[in-house]
């Protein structure tokens, strides 16, 4: 199992459509195995979740992202953990513990009008 979490300077970063790099977490008897930082290469938004699939990533922590990323993510079965706040490491090893306080209701305000080619229609 591949866990990525936005990432920043140690944290969750705050903004889906806007990281800049994905903490990668390799899984393996609910352990983590290897780790590392791969950058988002310029993308931004529903790209990065195409960006996911092909590094077949299968779970996301973030903090908050758009209906339309949440409605996408779904699609590709890659499991949400949104509404993360701290640091990345705890983030997911609280998550491996069964601990990881999530909210997949945190979406993010600007994100509103992206539907990410999903069938959620913009909000206004």
């Amino acid at each position: 199992m591949k866990i990525a979490v936005t990432y920043d300077k140690g944290n969750v970063f705050q903004h889906f459509g806007k990281t800049e790099s994905f903490k990668i977490y390799e899984i393996e008897n609910n352990k983590i195995i290897k780790s590392y930082i791969i950058s988002n290469n310029g993308i931004t938004h529903c790209a990065l979740i195409n960006y996911l699939k092909d590094n077949n990533i299968d779970a996301l922590i973030c903090g908050g992202l758009g209906y339309g990323a949440v409605s996408k993510l779904n699609e590709l079965n890659i499991k949400l953990y949104a509404g993360v706040s701290g640091s990345a490491d705890d983030a997911v090893n609280d998550l491996l513990n069964n601990r990881l306080d999530y909210d997949n209701s945190h979406t993010c305000e600007d994100e509103h009008l992206h539907t990410c080619h999903s069938d959620v229609k913009p909000l206004i």
